[in-house]
């Protein structure tokens, strides 16, 4: 395996949207077995966003289109690139594992560092996906768990891939920017977004500005790796960087 074939390759939907489909699974099979079925129960924020609208609209049946646009979506673009590329490799799924759990064990000194470097003498306490420290405490291990896992998953969805996504085409569409200062703008703006939506709604914390500067500067992170790696790869780093300080 040549280091720069397996880069590229695993950046192609056939892996990375493959890769990511166990941590769907896991997260929802843990969400729905936690609630008992109820499409009300305790999710993680970003998951509750992108189904509102379909839970709104067609409660159980609006979450079941959701379900099957998103996994047959995925489905289609894993099935056309296998078409085109061929098969899938289960060694490389295996590896992107690896590179992920180092990632994700990295990524808080990284971005602790960082935001250390940027705002000097801040008292900076670990992030904890959507919830304050206290907050989820409250809440039984396997509940932290699925909403660990539902940062990865959800998060990156919404704010990796539609917001940075529709950023980007929005300001080379409508503002006209250059291809480069477009995407610029919109990881800066994805990454204040991002970090502004742990502070918004019943379990939001109360704004710092310690924990929302390291969650910007995650925010830039994630949305570097997503541009690098692909969502795969990004999505499994941030969940098992916040199931790592959950356990």
């Amino acid at each position: 395996m040549i280091l720069s074939d397996f880069l590229r390759t695993t950046r192609a939907p056939r892996y990375s949207l493959t890769f990511a489909f166990p941590l769907l699974a896991a997260y929802e099979l843990l969400a729905f077995s936690l609630s008992h079925g109820d499409i009300t129960g305790v999710r993680n924020g970003a998951d509750v966003l992108l189904k509102s609208l379909f839970v709104t609209l067609g409660g159980r049946n609006g979450l079941a289109l959701f379900g099957a646009l998103l996994v047959g979506g995925g489905a289609a673009l894993v099935w056309r690139d296998v078409q085109r590329s061929g098969k899938i490799e289960t060694r490389y799924l295996l590896w992107m594992l690896v590179e992920s759990v180092v990632y994700a064990l990295a990524f808080g000194l990284v971005a602790g560092t960082l935001t250390m470097l940027l705002v000097p003498g801040l008292a900076l306490v670990g992030d904890t996906p959507m919830l304050t420290a206290a907050a989820l405490e409250d809440f039984s291990l396997p509940t932290q768990l699925m909403i660990s896992l539902g940062a990865g998953i959800y998060e990156e969805l919404l704010f990796r891939v539609i917001l940075v996504g529709g950023l980007a085409w929005a300001g080379g569409k409508v503002l006209g920017l250059a291809r480069p200062a477009a995407g610029v703008l919109a990881v800066v703006v994805g990454a204040l977004v991002f970090s502004a939506f742990h502070y918004i709604g019943p379990y939001g914390e109360t704004l710092e500005l310690d924990s929302f500067t390291f969650r910007t500067v995650a925010g830039l992170l994630f949305s570097g790796l997503y541009l690098v790696r692909g969502f795969g790869i990004t999505a499994w780093t941030h969940a098992l960087y916040d199931v790592f300080l959950t356990v």
